[in-house]
């Protein structure tokens, strides 16, 4: 029997489902659904602890249950008010339109960051949007206001794809401009110079801000599966290439596998958290690891 929880985090399941704020809410749902029934059951993204009640605590937060059972008065204990700025910086470059199946990178991705945002609203952690080409085209300061999230979705909802990456531009761009404490999270193919890409994401870090980097591919740009000679275009670019697959799939094999590993390794030796992730499987990787980063960082 397969694992419910799977196959409601299956992309291609997710596409299905009607507006971003259904497909968030059924990715985010399903995971919390999963994570009470794995080993971090104690991990509470919301619910913090009681403690006894104090004159001047709002009376809100009182627990009648508690008090029936007990009486004793007890409040629900949460974690601060907006304790952590969080912005999504999107990659909308032509590159992330491909897709060898039904979901391509771009809409992956939005729905990774709808989920995120959704999930850090439960939190009560201010979001934030940012899109990005070769330079920033959308920006949503972060905010937990009410009805902040729905212009997070919305602006998700209705993305358009900008032209070629340049992922570090704007990455120097926005270490300059974010000067609160938190959380930075990059969702991007990185199919750029490495070297400029890990330049700009250290700027963060050099500014005290906790990153962490969503390298999203496709499972053709893993695999390479093409048998037969074709013409390749270079998304952004327009560019054609002639290629005989069986004659360049070893180097190119060689070449994502390379360019991964040194994400890996120079990300981590600059404490910053890297997760690759494939637009076929479900989505609870990403949101797994934004939870271990906010609970080490926070």
């Amino acid at each position: 029997m397969s694992d419910p929880r799977t196959t409601f985090l299956d992309p291609q399941t997710i596409a299905r489902l009607g507006s971003l704020d259904l497909k968030a809410r059924t990715v985010v749902e399903g995971f919390l659904a999963g994570l009470h029934r794995s080993p971090f059951k104690g991990f509470s993204v919301e619910f913090a602890e009681y403690r006894q009640y104090l004159p001047g605590d709002d009376l809100a937060t009182l627990d009648w249950k508690v008090y029936a059972r007990t009486d004793r008065h007890f409040v629900k204990k949460y974690e601060e008010e907006t304790n952590l700025d969080c912005h999504i910086l999107l990659d909308v470059s032509r590159s992330m339109a491909y897709g060898s199946g039904e979901v391509t990178k771009i809409r992956y991705s939005a729905f990774l960051a709808a989920a995120l945002a959704y999930l850090m609203n439960r939190q009560r952690d201010a979001v934030g949007l940012i899109t990005f080409d070769d330079r920033i085209l959308s920006l949503l300061p972060a905010s937990a206001r009410a009805g902040h999230l729905t212009s997070v979705l919305v602006t998700l909802e209705r993305l358009t794809l900008g032209h070629r990456t340049d992922v570090a531009k704007p990455l120097r761009d926005l270490a300059e401009a974010i000067r609160k404490r938190g959380l930075v999270v990059v969702i991007s193919d990185l199919l750029d110079d490495p070297a400029r890409v890990l330049e700009g994401l250290k700027h963060f870090k050099y500014r005290g801000t906790e990153v962490i980097v969503f390298q999203v591919l496709d499972p053709a740009e893993l695999r390479f599966p093409f048998e037969h000679a074709a013409r390749f275009l270079d998304a952004e670019t327009a560019d054609e290439v002639l290629a005989v697959p069986s004659a360049v799939r070893d180097k190119y094999l060689q070449a994502i596998g390379d360019l991964q590993q040194r994400y890996r390794r120079e990300l981590q030796l600059a404490g910053i958290d890297f997760v690759a992730l494939d637009t076929s499987v479900p989505l609870e990787t990403g949101l797994m690891s934004y939870l271990m980063t906010r609970r080490r960082a926070f």
